[in-house]
């Protein structure tokens, strides 16, 4: 018989074909993971709302499909925490945001809906800081998420406590977004699988004005274990709607989990241990490199590349200020009538958003217009671009490093993921995967990015690094 904690490990795909031949039961594989929630938030401050009783009611009903012989969807049965970004018919929705501690979503999101329809259970919403707008999970709710391989430390952010769900196998699959790292960053600081597809890929809509606008830099997306898990998840994501957000893809959707047996065979791939000369610590690119040498192993061509699209203080500028414009944008009822109750890191990008002058965001689009140029020119002579996920390890919560490398960074908050912004405005596909450890036991991951409308070779290198260096029976110690 499986126990919950190795149920909890078990990938997606698994745990539906034991659904499928009635090894487990819907209402038995809930009850498991409702059991490991009841140990594991307390200690790792996943959830912010928790939906176990509708969750047994739809598991029973998922019990009663298999039994009268239903086609069964790809996530039939599974459990799957939300972030609480998305919004779930009739469940608390707060965003991270105390002035919204009781609002409560009137519609299931489109990312959910499709989870809904593939047979998924959600279980809960998971916690996030505050409208996202944060690398880390802190916010006015309530206790932060910790970082299973030590809770003293951040399992990174905004998807922080999916990424703490998942590594601690409470669940194989959880949802995420990603706006300026947001799936990356706790994937890497949380030592699993995460991707942010190329920007329009994965559909959303009714998820409020944060998902409009000329110009988006967020993306929906899955946290796993298994880059498998997640190339399903994308399957059921992707593909267009008519309600969906401007610039969603209109193309098909791409044969990801048929991607995920090429190999990188003759591929030629960049690495960069800086993007540029950003701070970051040097036993991060040591084990960063080292994964990244693996594909040579494989037979690609792996070389270091001088990947800089400008100074990195101005790149960073230009993804802070827009992303403080935009916060004030969508967020200004709240700024204007309940700044006291706002979380210093959201309200102080409120207020230096409202001191900006108008032409600024014409020069942040300008900018942006090359940085994309710039990607796009590089992606002419390679296939993938490589590069450390983060400049650090995870640190202790609270505590954003100031140095790093001997290097001052150019700002606290942001200072440990230098190489992640860039390319939500840019709009490319990139994924973090587990490279290894540092001396002190905590993950660091290898970013993997790929052309515009390629998440296929970005899988089948994620894949190939899996298989090479497998990393899914690794387990942190609150578990």
């Amino acid at each position: 018989m499986n126990s919950d904690r190795e149920l909890g490990f078990t990938p997606v795909y698994r745990l539906r074909e034991m659904i499928g031949s009635k090894e487990i039961s819907p209402v038995e594989l809930i009850e498991s993971h409702l059991r490991r929630a009841d140990e594991l938030d307390p200690k790792l401050g996943i959830f912010i709302t928790r939906t176990s009783e509708q969750a047994t009611d739809a598991a029973r009903k998922a019990e009663a499909a298999v039994m009268r012989g239903d086609e069964l969807g790809p996530l039939h049965g599974i459990p799957v925490p939300v972030k609480d970004t998305d919004s779930v018919a009739g469940v608390t929705f707060t965003r991270g945001s105390l002035p919204h501690k009781d609002a409560i979503g009137d519609v299931d999101s489109v990312p959910v809906a499709r989870i809904k329809a593939a047979g998924g259970i959600v279980t809960g919403k998971t916690n996030a800081p505050e409208n996202g707008y944060a690398g880390t999970t802190e916010n006015r709710l309530g206790p932060p998420a910790r970082n299973p391989w030590n809770p003293e430390t951040t399992p990174g952010g905004s998807s922080g406590g999916s990424a703490a769900a998942i590594a601690a196998g409470l669940a194989s699959y959880a949802t995420g977004g990603d706006g300026g790292g947001s799936i990356r960053i706790p994937a890497g600081f949380s030592g699993i699988y995460g991707i942010k597809a190329t920007q329009g890929r994965v559909i959303r809509a009714a998820a409020g004005r944060t998902s409009y606008g000329i110009m988006n830099n967020s993306s929906a997306g899955p946290l796993t274990r298994s880059v498998r898990d997640a190339a399903m998840a994308l399957m059921i994501g992707s593909g267009h709607e008519p309600a969906a957000e401007y610039g969603s893809l209109t193309d098909d959707v791409p044969d990801f989990l048929g991607a995920l047996d090429r190999g990188v065979k003759g591929l030629k791939i960049g690495w960069t241990p800086d993007m540029g000369g950003n701070p970051v610590d040097p036993e991060v690119v040591q084990v960063a490199e080292k994964a990244a040498k693996v594909f040579e192993e494989l037979g690609a061509t792996v070389e270091t590349v001088d990947f800089n699209p400008s100074d990195y203080e101005e790149v960073f500028w230009s993804f802070f200020d827009y992303f403080c414009i935009k916060g004030l944008a969508n967020y200004k009822y709240d700024w204007e009538n309940n700044r006291d109750q706002l979380t210093d890191y959201f309200g102080d990008c409120l207020d230096y958003a409202n001191t900006l002058p108008a032409v600024r965001m014409w020069e942040i689009l300008s900018n942006i217009g090359w940085y994309r140029n710039y990607v796009t020119e590089y992606f002419a002579d390679y296939d993938l671009l490589l590069s450390p996920t983060l400049a650090v390890p995870a640190f202790k919560i609270g505590e954003q490093p100031e140095v790093i490398g001997g290097k001052k960074v150019p700002h606290r908050l942001w200072g440990f993921t230098p190489f992640t912004y860039l390319f939500n405005l840019t709009g490319n596909p990139a994924a973090s995967a587990p490279a290894g450890f540092s001396s002190a036991g905590l993950p660091i991951g290898l970013q993997i990015i790929g052309d515009i409308k390629d998440e296929v070779t970005v899988l089948a290198a994620s894949a190939a690094l899996e298989e090479a260096r497998p990393w899914a029976d690794k387990r942190p110690p609150v578990s």
